[in-house]
């Protein structure tokens, strides 16, 4: 296994400990996580294991789990993903695909450049922030600052702000033993195009570094063009890539 796919894997791992809402369930191997909130990957089936059920046995059990949590039934499904062939299982099902993510990794935090200072934002002002910065309803935000308060993995959010105290950019870090991931950079409307994102990314970068990390991770939307290539700039590569399948339609309206 070379470093990458090594460093993939576990990135994966880190990735779902990350986004762990205190709503989950298991069956048969797969693990449920019922999160009302805006992030998918906190509202989805993982498919950790193939199990002993027939496909369509499993599929019914998630989707009656899912209808009592009032939320349609969503696939994530990665390089990892039990069964194999379950994406194209699903395809032939009639499932549909959408929201295609890309991991990216970074497997060193050596030479960072020097970076200003970040100011540190408890979680639940944070995903007001955060939230109201990008139009979120009220249930998503309340549900982003409970899946803080209950990560097994502490979320640590800070911002950038200038010389008026305005603020440039936001973004979370959250450090499991020596990797970091990189989670919710927004940087608002009026602040983009002025390098704001890459600052405060170097400078999450260094503080966790600080804090004993020496890889990291994060998750971008595989047509994001703008953000792969300032990921790019910081030295994060291409790990893998993910996407979702559902039967329900609203599934990708939300």
């Amino acid at each position: 296994m070379t470093q990458l796919s090594a460093l993939a894997r576990r990135a994966e791992a880190a990735g779902l400990n990350a986004s762990a809402p205190p709503q989950e369930a298991e069956i048969d191997g797969w693990l449920l996580r019922l999160s009302p909130g805006k992030a998918k990957r906190s509202r989805c089936v993982n498919a950790l294991a193939e199990g002993r059920l027939p496909l369509n046995q499993l599929l019914e059990r998630c989707g009656q789990v899912f209808a009592k949590s009032g939320l349609p039934l969503i696939i994530r499904i990665t390089p990892f993903s039990q069964p194999a062939d379950l994406d194209r299982r699903l395809q032939n099902l009639g499932w549909f695909e959408f929201d295609w993510a890309d991991v990216m990794v970074r497997t060193t935090l050596d030479e960072l450049p020097s970076t200003p200072g970040l100011r540190a934002m408890d979680g639940d002002r944070y995903a007001a922030t955060v939230g109201q910065l990008r139009g979120s309803s009220q249930v998503a935000i309340e549900a982003h600052a409970e899946r803080m308060r209950h990560a097994p993995r502490p979320y640590q959010g800070f911002i950038l702000e200038g010389a008026e105290g305005e603020l440039l950019a936001l973004g979370q870090i959250v450090v499991e033993d020596d990797i970091v991931g990189l989670f919710d950079i927004f940087t608002p409307p009026e602040q983009r195009g002025q390098g704001h994102a890459l600052t405060l990314c170097a400078a999450l970068l260094k503080e966790a570094r600080r804090q004993g990390a020496y890889q990291a991770y994060l998750q971008v939307g595989t047509d994001n063009a703008v953000a792969k290539r300032l990921y790019a700039r910081l030295g994060f590569e291409f790990a893998y890539r993910y996407h979702y399948r559902s039967k329900d339609p609203a599934a990708a309206a939300d």
